[in-house]
């Protein structure tokens, strides 16, 4: 089981938040008034809102302060799409270049998000979902392709772990993760390519329920 720091679970928090529309886009986050709220010290909020800017989750303006910078739907959509082909791109090369220490940490990524699927434990799914991908990324043996799937990655992450909320979505996505194990271990480039962009690309019924998911929790909130 992953191990987090007090700032990525606060970052974790934060991120919920404002997918769930409790600090709507524009809105000034105070470190102080998030101190009570969230009841830790300065250090762990000050790492958070940190790695919230640089996921683009928040803005940080220069002497006024730091601001929610939510996607809009259709800059949400566009960054899925591209988030599709990269990972799609990663995929093909970890087939051609995985190594055998690589396929038995991804086969161990695999191993730990079939235990949380099984502990019906969503989020702890997607930790170690991130873990499975980020096991794919260092596989392209790419640094620059890496370099960037990591980052649109993060900027994605709270909504990856909303979808994983929606009905039959962890159950999916682990079947998913078994035909991408699959093609890479047998050096199916085609096949591992095409699974990976299926596997991300939101569109149909996985974007409605995205879409209708996030609009539940904005009512709710």
């Amino acid at each position: 089981m992953i191990k987090m720091s007090h700032a990525q679970r606060l970052r974790d928090l934060l991120e919920d938040a404002i997918v769930e529309g409790r600090f709507p886009p524009g809105t000034k986050l105070d470190p102080e008034a998030l101190g009570r709220e969230y009841q830790c010290s300065r250090t762990p909020i000050r790492e958070a809102l940190q790695q919230l800017a640089a996921s683009g989750m928040v803005k940080v303006v220069p002497k006024r302060g730091t601001f929610v910078t939510q996607l809009g739907i259709s800059e949400l959509v566009e960054r899925f799409e591209v988030m599709a082909e990269l990972e799609a791109m990663c995929g093909r090369l970890a087939a051609r270049r995985i190594t055998s220490q690589e396929l038995s940490e991804l086969k161990t990524a695999h191993a730990a998000c079939r235990e949380r699927l099984e502990a019906d434990d969503a989020n702890g799914y997607y930790y170690e979902n991130g873990c499975f991908h980020h096991c794919l990324y260092r596989a392209s043996h790419n640094a620059f392709l890496t370099e960037e799937a990591t980052r649109l990655h993060a900027i994605l992450k709270p909504y990856r772990r909303l979808q994983l909320h929606v009905r039959h979505r962890m159950h999916s996505s682990f079947v998913e993760h078994e035909a991408i194990v699959a093609a890479i271990e047998t050096g199916d480039a085609a096949a591992a390519e095409q699974a990976l962009k299926d596997h991300v690309h939101i569109q149909g019924e996985r974007f409605t329920d995205l879409v209708a998911n996030i609009e539940r929790l904005h009512e709710s909130a």
